[in-house]
Order: C-alpha cells, then sequence, then structure tokens
C-alpha cells in the first residue's frame, strides 16, 4: 500500500475516533463521572493490566516508576495508573478531541497528566522523556498499520531496564470477524480491511458516529513478536486468555466481571499479553 493510501487510511480513522470520544465521554461504560468524582476509583481494563504488569516490576508496585500510556483515548486508564501511584505520567492518542477530554477528566480528577497528540508508531519523535513503564491496552495495534516503527519507538522511549507491556484483542478474533465461531478472514496480516460502521463498543448515549470509515490491520504473534525482538527488546512473557472486557463475540456470556466462553462453546484465546524489557 502506498504512503499516501495509508495516510489516508489514518485520517479516516481520526475521524472516526473523534467522533467516537464524543460517544464515549458520556458511556455508561467508561462512567468518567464517578471515575472522576471517586479518587480510589481504578478502571477494570487497567486493574487486568495490572495483574499482568506487577511480576515484572521492582517490588510487583508501579509506585514512583515513571509510565507512559500509548493510544490513551480519553484518559480514564491514564489516569488509573496515576492513581495507582505511577509518578510521571504520559498519555499519547492520535485523536485531538480524545486528548480535549482526557485534559478535561485529569484536572477534574486533580491529577497532573501530559498528554501528547501523535501517531503511536512515533511517538519518540513526540516525546524527549524516557519511562520505566509503557503500556498499550485493548483495541489499540489493529490500529496501526506497521509495527516495525510502533517497536523501535517503544526501544527508544524506554529507561535501560524498563518495561513495555501490551494486552489486547487476539488476533484470532479478526479471522472470526468478531462475531462468530466461523472464520471468515485472514489470519495473517495480508492487507488492510476496510469497513463502515456508525456503531461503538459502548452504549451510544444517543450520540451517532458520522465519520463510519474504518481500517483495522490484524497483527499476528510471529509480527508482534518479530517487531519487538528486531527493535532490541526482550521478551519476558507471553499469556493468551479465554476472557475479555467486551463482547468481542456474539455468544459470550458475563461472569465476574469479564465477557467468557459459553461452556459448550470451542475454548479459544480471546486476549492476549506481553511484557518485554529493554535491558
Amino acid at each position: 500500500m502506498a504512503k499516501e493510501d495509508i495516510r489516508q487510511d489514518i485520517n479516516d480513522n481520526q475521524a472516526n475516533w473523534n467522533d467516537r470520544a464524543k460517544v464515549h465521554i458520556n458511556s455508561k461504560f467508561y462512567d468518567v463521572e464517578n471515575l472522576i468524582n471517586d479518587s480510589h476509583k481504578i478502571s477494570e481494563t487497567t486493574l487486568h493490566d495490572y495483574d499482568v504488569l506487577k511480576p515484572f516490576l521492582p517490588n510487583s508496585n508501579i509506585s514512583g516508576l515513571d509510565l507512559l500510556h500509548l493510544q490513551c483515548h480519553i484518559g480514564t486508564d491514564t489516569l488509573s495508573w496515576k492513581r495507582l501511584g505511577a509518578k510521571k505520567v504520559f498519555g499519547l492518542d492520535f485523536s485531538n478531541r480524545s486528548l480535549r477530554y482526557a485534559q478535561e477528566i485529569a484536572q477534574k480528577a486533580q491529577a497532573e497528566i501530559t498528554y501528547v497528540q501523535g501517531d503511536a508508531r512515533f511517538a519518540s519523535d513526540k516525546i524527549t522523556d524516557k519511562f520505566d513503564v509503557i503500556v498499550t491496552s485493548m483495541g489499540t495495534i489493529t490500529w496501526l498499520p506497521e509495527l516495525d516503527n510502533w517497536a523501535k519507538s517503544i526501544y527508544q522511549l524506554l529507561k535501560d531496564g524498563g518495561t513495555f507491556m501490551i494486552r489486547d484483542d487476539h488476533p484470532i478474533l479478526n479471522t472470526l470477524n468478531f462475531e462468530t465461531f466461523n472464520m471468515t478472514a485472514d489470519y495473517f496480516n495480508l492487507d488492510v480491511d476496510t469497513y463502515r460502521s456508525d456503531e461503538s463498543y459502548t452504549d451510544n448515549a444517543g450520540i451517532k458516529i458520522t465519520h463510519t470509515l474504518n481500517h483495522n490491520w490484524n497483527h499476528d504473534f510471529q509480527e508482534i513478536t518479530s517487531a519487538l525482538l528486531k527493535a532490541g527488546l526482550t521478551i519476558e512473557f507471553l499469556g493468551e486468555y479465554p476472557r475479555t472486557e467486551w463482547p468481542a463475540l456474539k455468544d459470550l456470556v458475563q461472569k465476574d466481571g469479564w465477557f467468557v466462553l459459553p461452556e459448550d462453546a470451542p475454548q479459544i484465546p480471546l486476549t492476549f499479553a506481553l511484557v518485554v524489557k529493554k535491558l
């Protein structure tokens, strides 16, 4: 795909996520008002991420560490990392409207967080600080057309001995078109998946998405791990899990704060997690 085509795809996605931000800020899914008003509240996604990350942190604790949150959206998880004890906290996203909401949330919650607009693949072009921890989570890398620059940027932004963690939708879900157990799409990243949708993964709060064009790229494990290793990072952990935070397939059922597979369904991974180090 030509660079011009990729640039247009990213512009389309940016417009779509600016619309989504208007939907999400008012949604029950993000529960922004309660998050702001309850200084002890931590988002479920961040709690799940922290469970994966903790064993690889000094003293199994984020307290006092500098953290960068890539593809931070409206900043609810970024605020949660700050509340868990991260010291210097940055969030980066390509959606200017998302970041405007993120800044408002941080101000209302009286949390000192720095937000930067930019493409996660080139975050190191936008940020000069270095971090002990970099995180990205749930529904992130599918919006990136390639991962080599993403991995290089993570390497450049980590301090020596620093840790990067990603937890995200399992790439097998793309083959199921996020609908049924019948495989209908490629596993390998052969081409961009372009589609139109005026829906999002939250309740719509009475607001419609008008920029409906979306472009996604499925990244298989070989591509993800190869990009991180080529950048000079060392893989510490890979996990696959039969649970997720959202109804990624039609037949999932809610249990203990997760969406899980029915007992009589094929037990497949719904999410994965990777932890890597800069040694």
